[in-house]
């Protein structure tokens, strides 16, 4: 009998474990294809051969510049972008145990937000400042979050609660250094808060590139602890878990990610807060669901972008498509949780 219950929970943790690989991999060739689709289409559609060519070095009149210049730093941006939105709100939410508990609902890229709208439209700068500014005052947001919620012992109701105070107070500061802003200056702060992908150059991208190198692998390692963080404070500790330091690196490393994806992009809107609930939908949540989050950010990044650019007669940059399909979703999730009393 024993060796029996043993048996049936190895299996099921292979078919678990079956469907994550077959999910995962899925999701990775659609990436794939998104990422192709990037490459061809555009105002010109260029057959895959020359794409190919013009990838590889050689010039080819018009295609060159077009895929090189344009279609392949915008298709970076929106990967790299994206996975780093999946990643840090997939922790977010997971780590405090609720859905709300993303980057955009709680206050980081609102912060980011506030920096870089200040620093076009009071101090006119652009390029490697607004990027700057926008990383620093992501990491400052989050550290006055933790060190208002800590209290006696942290409260993850009282961090979101912080966090959706300090994210009404940046939106007020945010709408008045829109009004009080230059007319030249206010469709530069207006393309950059919406989140957009336009624009996107290569000489911008490296600093996106190495964070996400460097701080996702370090996320997806302490991904194991996630699981044993979701039992609470005390459950965490008796396991052997470091919890303030498990938690400040992986709080860390995605505020971190997130603000350099956001400096890069525009914070694109409803990502990190989608990405999450789909992984764990489509795989289960018996494993980490890291990897997964993050290639669905991928391709909600990317596939709206070409929505966006395609599916209307007029182009409307990557935020406006994702507020579109993260609003409803954002509504459902309130109401759901106030039938459950989770208010």
């Amino acid at each position: 009998m024993k060796n029996q219950s043993v048996e049936f929970i190895m299996a099921g943790r292979r078919q678990r474990r079956r469907r994550w690989v077959i999910i995962t991999g899925l999701l990775t060739v659609l990436a794939c294809v998104l990422c192709c689709a990037m490459l061809l289409l555009g105002s010109t559609i260029y057959p895959v051969k020359e794409v190919i060519r013009a990838l590889s070095g050689e010039q080819i009149q018009g295609a060159s510049f077009a895929i090189n210049t344009i279609r392949l730093p915008r298709m970076l941006a929106g990967l790299f972008a994206g996975f780093a939105f999946g990643i840090a709100g997939y922790i977010f939410q997971t780590m405090l145990r609720n859905p709300l508990a993303n980057p955009n609902v709680i206050g980081i890229t609102s912060g980011s937000s506030a920096a870089a709208v200040f620093c076009i439209t009071v101090l006119h700068a652009s390029g490697a400042v607004v990027s700057i500014a926008a990383v620093i005052a992501g990491l400052v947001t989050v550290v006055i979050m933790y060190i208002l919620s800590r209290g006696r012992s942290f409260s993850i109701g009282r961090l979101i609660l912080i966090g959706i105070g300090i994210q009404a107070m940046l939106d007020a500061v945010v709408s008045y250094l829109l009004l009080m802003s230059a007319q030249q200056d206010l469709s530069a702060a207006l393309r950059w808060l919406a989140g957009s992908l336009n624009g996107s150059q290569m000489h911008a991208l490296p600093p996106l590139v190495i964070t996400v190198f460097i701080f996702a692998p370090i996320v997806i390692i302490l991904g194991r602890h996630l699981s044993i963080l979701e039992l609470g404070e005390q459950s965490a500790s008796s396991l052997g878990v470091s919890t303030d330091k498990t938690r400040i690196v992986l709080i860390l490393s995605s505020v971190i990610m997130i603000a350099i994806a956001t400096a890069t992009t525009g914070p694109i809107a409803f990502v990190s807060f989608l990405a999450g609930p789909i992984a764990n939908r489509l795989v289960g949540v018996s494993f980490s669901n890291i990897i997964p989050a993050g290639l669905v950010g991928v391709n909600l990044v990317l596939a709206a972008d070409l929505i966006g650019q395609f599916a209307f007669a007029y182009r409307f940059p990557v935020g406006i498509i994702t507020g579109l399909l993260g609003a409803p979703y954002l509504i459902y999730l309130l109401i759901r949780m106030n039938r459950r009393g989770e208010f």
